[in-house]
C-alpha cells in the first residue's frame, strides 16, 4: 500500500514539493514517519496513549531534521475541525480507522474539509464485499452466508460518499488479495515475488474486488 500512496503523490504533485500531510489515526506512526523522512511536513493524530508513546519513541531516534517535520497531536479522528483550519493539508490519510468510528460518513466529510483544492484523500478500509469470500475459502460456510447480510462499507457506497463530500474517487486498489489468511509473523522466502503479485492483483479486475482491504484515493475539487 505504501507503494500505491507514493505513486499517487508522485502523479499529483510536482517533484520535490514539500507537502502538508495529515495522518488521522496514525497508530505507531510508521506511515507518518515514512512521509517525514521523504521531506514532507506531517501531522499525526492519535488518541491511543500506547500508540502515541510508540510513535514518539520511534521519532526520538530520528535525525533532528526529521523530528522537526513530524508533529503528533493527541485527539480523536473526528476532532480534526478542532485542531486545524479547513484547507490546511495537501494530503490526508485515514487508514484502518473508519470501521472503528460510530459516524464514518461524518468523519469523511470532516477530512475532506481539511484538504486544499486538488488535495489527495487516501483511505484504507475493510472491503465489505470480501468477508464471504474469505470465510468460504476457509471452509466456514455459516460465516460466509452471514457475511452477505453484514452492513459494511462497499466500493459503491464509498464512491457515492466521496462524491458527496467533494473529494470524488480518483482511483482505487485492492490490498491483501491473496495474503489475508496468511500469518502476520511469517515472512515467505519469495517475499519479492509475493509483493509483486499482490501489487499486480490489487490493480487488476476482478481480483482487486475481493481483496480484504480497499485503498481508495479521492481528490478535492
Amino acid at each position: 500500500m505504501a507503494r500505491q500512496l507514493e505513486e499517487q503523490i508522485a502523479g499529483r504533485f510536482a517533484v520535490g514539493r514539500r507537502l502538508r500531510v495529515l495522518d488521522v489515526g496514525m497508530g505507531r506512526g510508521a506511515q507518518t514517519l515514512r512521509l517525514a523522512r521523504a521531506g514532507h511536513q506531517v501531522t499525526g493524530v492519535e488518541q491511543d496513549a500506547a500508540m502515541i508513546a510508540a510513535a514518539r519513541k520511534a521519532l526520538a531516534g530520528e535525525p533532528e531534521g526529521i523530528r522537526e517535520r513530524m508533529r503528533i497531536v493527541e485527539g480523536a479522528a473526528g476532532d480534526t475541525g478542532v485542531h486545524f483550519l479547513p484547507g490546511s493539508f495537501d494530503v490526508v490519510l485515514c487508514h484502518d480507522v473508519l470501521m472503528y468510528v460510530e459516524e464514518p460518513d461524518a468523519l469523511l466529510a470532516g477530512l475532506a474539509r481539511m484538504l486544499a483544492p486538488g488535495g489527495l484523500l487516501s483511505l484504507l478500509v475493510r472491503n465489505g464485499d470480501a468477508p464471504a469470500m474469505r470465510a468460504g475459502l476457509c471452509g466456514d460456510w455459516a460465516e460466509a452466508l452471514a457475511a452477505f447480510d453484514t452492513e459494511s462499507y462497499r466500493l459503491k457506497r464509498l464512491t457515492a460518499t466521496l462524491a458527496g463530500i467533494g473529494a470524488p474517487l480518483h482511483t482505487w486498489y485492492g490490498v491483501r488479495v491473496f495474503t489475508d489468511t496468511a500469518a502476520d509473523d511469517v515472512v515467505p522466502d519469495d517475499l519479492d515475488a509475493l509483493l509483486t503479485l499482490e501489487d499486480r492483483a490489487g490493480r487488476t479486475d476482478p481480483y482487486r474486488g475481493v481483496a480484504a482491504l480497499l485503498h481508495l484515493c479521492g481528490v478535492r475539487g
